[in-house]
C-alpha cells in the first residue's frame, strides 16, 4: 500500500537523487499523523467548549491527583510554555470558572491554582472523548503493534524530551 509520503519521497528523489531522503519515510508520516491527531483532538476538546492549551492545563490539574491542585512552576513544567503565557492561561481559565487561584500555604508569597469541579467535569468528559477518537486513529494496528510503535517512538522521543528546557 503506497501512501502520500511515498509519493513525496518518490519526487523528492527524482528532484535530488544526490541526497538521501530516507528519513523522510518516518518523519514526514509523524508529522502527518501529528496533524490528524491535532484534528481529531480540536474535535473532542471543542464538544466541550475547551481549547487545546486549555485541556493541557486542566489535564495536568487532574493527573496530579485530589485536591487537583499544582503550582504555576510545576505547571509551567508539566506544559512546556513560559511563565508570562502561563500567567495568562490560568486568568483566562480562572475567569471561565474551570480553575481558581488559592493561596500557597507553605509559601506566603505563592498561590496554587485548583481545579474547580466545572473544570473536572469538562476535562474529564472531553478526555473520554479524546481516548475515543485516538483508538479510532489506531485501530489498523494490533495491539502488539501499538505497544512496539510506542516503543520506537520513546526511544525518538526519549531524549529529547531530556533535553527539553
Amino acid at each position: 500500500m503506497r501512501d502520500e509520503v511515498d509519493r513525496l519521497v518518490d519526487a523528492w528523489r527524482g528532484e535530488r537523487p544526490d541526497l538521501d531522503v530516507a528519513p523522510l519515510h518516518v518523519l514526514s508520516r509523524v508529522s502527518r499523523l501529528a496533524r490528524h491527531l491535532d484534528r481529531a483532538r480540536r474535535a473532542a476538546f471543542s464538544r466541550h467548549d475547551l481549547e487545546n492549551w486549555e485541556f493541557d492545563v486542566l489535564t495536568a490539574l487532574r493527573r496530579a491527583g485530589a485536591p487537583y491542585r499544582l503550582t504555576p512552576g510545576r505547571l509551567l513544567r508539566a506544559t512546556l510554555v513560559t511563565s508570562g503565557t502561563m500567567t495568562n492561561r490560568i486568568d483566562r481559565l480562572a475567569g471561565r470558572g474551570l480553575v481558581r487561584r488559592l493561596p500557597d500555604p507553605a509559601d506566603r508569597r505563592g498561590v496554587l491554582v485548583e481545579l474547580t469541579p466545572e473544570g473536572r467535569a469538562r476535562v474529564d468528559a472531553a478526555f473520554v472523548d479524546l481516548l475515543r477518537r485516538e483508538r479510532e486513529l489506531l485501530a489498523g494496528l494490533s495491539g502488539g503493534d501499538q505497544r512496539e510503535l510506542a516503543r520506537l517512538l520513546r526511544t525518538i522521543l526519549g531524549p529529547m524530551d531530556e533535553a527539553a528546557p
